[in-house]
């Protein structure tokens, strides 16, 4: 049986201590290439991808140190005093509460003890107040380009997160048309694919990644309410002949994958076929741009336009794709204003969407890694499994 059609075994191991502190050196070079004392990350991913401390993202700010003379300092509120020593390779110094009568972010600032620093996120009402304790203050995210491109490791959980998103497609595809038949709507058929999936995740990767973010997330819409991707599942029963969009995300180890498609309940129209058609010329597009060495935004105007070729133009209402990994959503992004080259290691989903609301919606996901030499579908579903084949039968 191939690695694609088991859940049953795996011999992934969550990222090791000494990625973090390899990743960590890398950002001090940067810091010190600059003439900064160090950076303050506080962007909840970046400190996430240098530490590999999955922590719960609050009110109370959390930041990591990175002095140019080594320091690797984990800044908490005391709540978490313990919990953040836990993580290895880090020091840890704690404030009291937030809001505090000194900012939790002006504190970090003064326990520093630097001149020159960099801060990936800072709150303009700080703003001011930071200038004014330094030096020079530089607000740049030094980590956005050492994250966008991945690791041999971060990549192979990548393509088990992917693994997983095509299981819960193929759990509906199987599935769904049975569960409509017997009166199901939009929440039963996420319920079922997700929680059949879900359990299988847990399986396999639940014990050996304690600690990590490990997940499925999904949605499901059908008729004209997939034409708001992004609104909340009901308890609707798909009509004949209506789209169902399903999106789903898999995070493994702290590593983010997706997969989606827009199956039909019953026989697809001819008009339907030139909607899914626009949206499969659409991914094709995007692969061969990225294959070139593209940059994202244009690769996001090369892929937009088969649509507009096709005539759905009108119905275009969002890029056609982001990068993954640490989050979900993050840079670099394939859409307007994004200058970035596309280099081999970089992450990307691909979502052509086309959404007339009051009547339809359709969207394709799929996952790509660039490469070298080609990009790789990390997720197969849609490769496998052609749109003349996405029919749930009832």
């Amino acid at each position: 049986m191939g690695r694609r059609d088991s859940l049953k075994h795996s011999v992934l191991e969550p990222l090791p201590a000494e990625f973090y502190a390899k990743t960590r050196r890398k950002l001090r070079a940067r810091a010190d290439d600059d003439g900064l004392d160090g950076l303050l990350l506080l962007s909840p991913g970046n400190i996430t991808y240098a530490t590999g401390w999955h922590f719960s993202r609050n009110e109370r700010p959390i930041g990591l140190w990175l002095g140019t003379n080594g320091d690797s300092v984990l800044l908490v509120p005391h709540l978490d005093y313990e919990y953040a020593s836990e993580v290895p390779g880090l020091k840890v110094r704690a404030y009291q509460e937030f809001p505090g009568v000194t900012p939790p972010v002006l504190w970090m600032l003064d326990e520093t003890g630097a001149r020159r620093v960099a801060i990936d996120t800072l709150d303009a009402a700080l703003l001011g107040a930071a200038q004014q304790k330094l030096e020079r203050l530089d607000l740049e995210d030094h980590a956005r380009e050492e994250r966008s491109v991945k690791s041999d490791a971060e990549l192979a959980l990548t393509r088990e997160a992917a693994r997983f998103a095509d299981q819960v497609l193929k759990r509906l595809l199987a599935n769904g048309g049975d569960i409509i038949a017997q009166g199901g709507t939009e929440v039963d058929l996420l319920t079922d694919c997700t929680g059949h999936v879900r359990e299988s995740l847990s399986d396999v990767h639940g014990e050996k990644f304690q600690g990590t973010k490990v997940a499925i997330t999904a949605s499901v819409h059908s008729g004209p309410r997939a034409a708001l991707p992004h609104g909340s599942v009901i308890s609707r029963k798909p009509k004949p002949r209506e789209p169902i969009i399903a999106g789903i995300g898999c995070c493994i180890g702290g590593y983010h994958a997706e997969s989606g498609a827009t199956f039909v309940l019953g026989e697809i129209s001819k008009e339907q076929s030139l909607l899914m058609s626009a949206m499969t010329q659409a991914g094709t597009a995007t692969v061969e741009a990225l294959q070139n060495g593209t940059r994202c935004d244009q690769v996001n105007e090369i892929a937009l336009e088969k649509i507009r070729e096709a005539g759905f133009g009108s119905a275009i209402r969002h890029r056609i794709g982001h990068g993954m990994g640490i989050e979900g959503h993050e840079a670099p992004w394939l859409a307007p204003g994004d200058h970035t080259r596309t280099l081999p290691g970089m992450v990307f989903s691909c979502e052509p969407g086309i959404y007339r609301p009051g009547l339809d919606g359709w969207r394709t996901i799929d996952t790509l890694i660039v490469g070298k030499d080609q990009v790789e579908l990390a997720s197969t579903f849609l490769k496998d499994h052609p749109a003349h084949n996405r029919v749930l039968t009832f």
